[in-house]
Formats: structure tokens, C-alpha cells, sequence
């Protein structure tokens, strides 16, 4: 009997509690337990979705560290090739040096060959000059090149031809010629410059020699004889603080080197090693102020 009256007392007790409970309380908290559902759900798919990207990760770092010795062997090859094309440049920093240290010291230019350079110079004084003491040919970039450019223009660029057809002749197939970029301090600034592939007066210095290369060698000029280096404003005439000492800085010098390489119609007969050549030049790597750069110079290869 007293356990029939505990279980009806319950029984009255838990429909006292439910009437106690409004429809809307109820409803809220279904809203609440829904909710809490669908945040549920979304973190389950986040969680799988970054479980996803990491696993992705893995792989990428699996097939890195699996080609690692190829990774290493391309470094090493990209070492060689660097030391290689320092040793180039080395070559032509101390010829180069040489060669002004002691221009006019060694044998003289052939009297034809510097008779129609000298010829050559006086009728285009304001594109070229030329030192027959000392054997070096210079072009002024300011009317040989746009401001800013690589590119040869107008006279500038027909001079160099006849300049080109000059030594091919037989009283000077048997120099080499070492042509030489160089420019003011002014930095490059220019976007359009710089768009253009000219990142800074390294690159337009030699950019600008290799154009007069490119221009001889279409000429008919043998490649076997050219050097080409750019020396940015390495390498000054006059001094930069004034305009006219930065429009004598801009330009792109020539030096014909009597004795250092064979007559090119000699070359196949005898074999004698080729003058250093610098490294092809990278695809288009200021105002008239250069792949491989140093303290010293950037060289681009003929």
C-alpha cells in the first residue's frame, strides 16, 4: 500500500512538472538544441576539410623530399655554371685593364685601317670618336641610343655598320675587339626601362654593348673576335657631377687589341683558343646612365 502511494505521488508530481513547462519554453529550446546541431555539423566538415589540406601537404612534401638529389643536382650544376661564367668575366676584367693600361705601347694599328677609321670619325663627329694611339673607338650613347634604350638608332646605327665593314677588312681581321658598355651614376628609375629588361645600368651598360655586337656580327663580322662587357658607371671618364661629365660617361667603347687573336681567315688552318666568351644572353636579364653579375662588370656572350 505505501509503495502504491510513493508511485502515485511520483506520477502526480511529474504531471505537476510538465504542465509547468509553456509550449514556448519548449519550442525555444528546440531552436537552441537545433542550432547547436547545425554548428555540430559544420565543424564536422571543417575538421574534414582540413584533414583534407593537410593530407594534401603531406604528399607535396613527400614528392620534395623525394626529389631532393634532383633539387641538390641542380644547384650544383647552377654553382658550376656561375664559377664558370666568373672565370669568363675574371678573363675580361684583366684584358680589358690591360688593354688601357698599356694602350698605344704595343704595335700600331695598320696606316690603312686606322687612316679610315680617322676618316670615319671626323665625318660623324658627333656619333664616334677614335684614339688612333691607342686603338679605342667610341660610340656617345646619347646619339647612338634612345634615353633609356638599347636599341641602335637612326645614324648611330649605320655608322656602326660602316665601322662594322671597316674591320672586316684585311688590315684588321687579324685584331680583336672588345666592345665595352658603359653609363652615368644615374640609377635606373624609369618603369618603362626597367619593363623593357633594363633592371638597372648594369644591364642597360650591357645590353647596349651587345646591340653594337649584334649589329657587327649582322655585318659580317666574325664572333670569334668580340668580347662584349658592361661596366655600368664602373668605370667614369669624367667625373659625374656636372651634365657634360655624365654625357662623356654614356657611351660604348671599343677597343681594337693588335696580337691577341688570329687572323680570322687563319682560325681554321691553325686552331687557337677562342677569346673568352661570356655566358648567351638571358631573353628580355635609367636614363642613359645588365646573366651574370659582380662587383666588377655583367657580361652577356657573343
Amino acid at each position: 500500500m505505501t509503495r502504491t502511494l510513493h508511485l502515485s505521488g511520483v506520477a502526480l508530481l511529474m504531471v505537476a512538472l510538465t504542465g509547468c513547462v509553456s509550449q514556448e519554453k519548449y519550442n525555444a529550446l528546440k531552436l537552441d538544441r537545433d542550432g547547436l546541431a547545425e554548428q555540430l555539423g559544420k565543424a564536422q566538415n571543417d575538421a574534414s576539410t582540413a584533414r583534407a589540406e593537410a593530407d594534401s601537404y603531406k604528399g607535396q612534401l613527400a614528392s620534395l623530399m623525394a626529389n631532393g638529389g634532383g633539387l641538390q643536382g641542380l644547384v650544383t650544376n647552377l654553382q658550376q655554371q656561375n664559377a664558370n661564367l666568373q672565370a669568363q668575366l675574371d678573363d675580361l676584367n684583366r684584358r680589358y685593364s690591360d688593354a688601357v693600361a698599356h694602350a698605344g705601347a704595343g704595335s700600331p694599328l695598320p696606316p690603312v685601317l686606322a687612316n679610315e677609321l680617322t676618316a670615319l670619325a671626323a665625318a660623324n663627329s658627333d656619333i664616334m670618336e677614335f684614339d688612333s694611339a691607342r686603338g679605342i673607338v667610341k660610340f656617345k650613347s646619347d646619339v647612338t641610343f634612345a634615353k633609356g634604350d638599347a636599341t641602335l638608332q637612326g645614324r648611330g646605327k649605320d655608322v656602326i655598320s660602316r665601322f662594322a665593314q671597316i674591320v672586316n677588312s684585311s688590315s684588321a681581321n687579324g685584331f680583336e675587339l672588345m666592345i665595352a658598355g658603359h653609363t652615368d651614376n644615374t640609377p635606373v628609375s624609369n618603369p618603362n626601362t626597367k619593363a623593357a629588361g633594363h633592371k638597372d645600368n648594369w644591364y642597360l651598360s650591357a645590353h647596349r654593348a651587345i646591340a653594337v655586337s649584334e649589329e657587327m656580327i649582322s655585318k659580317g663580322t666574325n664572333p670569334q673576335r668580340l668580347g662584349v662587357v658592361g661596366y655600368a658607371d664602373q668605370r667614369p671618364v669624367a667625373s659625374n657631377s656636372s651634365a657634360s661629365g655624365q654625357q662623356a660617361n654614356r657611351r660604348v667603347e671599343v677597343l681594337i687589341l693588335p696580337s691577341t687573336v688570329r687572323s680570322t681567315s687563319n682560325i681554321a688552318a691553325t686552331p687557337a683558343p677562342a677569346p673568352a666568351r661570356s655566358a648567351a644572353r638571358q631573353p628580355s636579364m635609367n636614363k642613359d646612365a645588365g646573366s651574370v653579375r659582380t662587383d666588377n662588370a655583367q657580361i652577356y656572350g657573343k
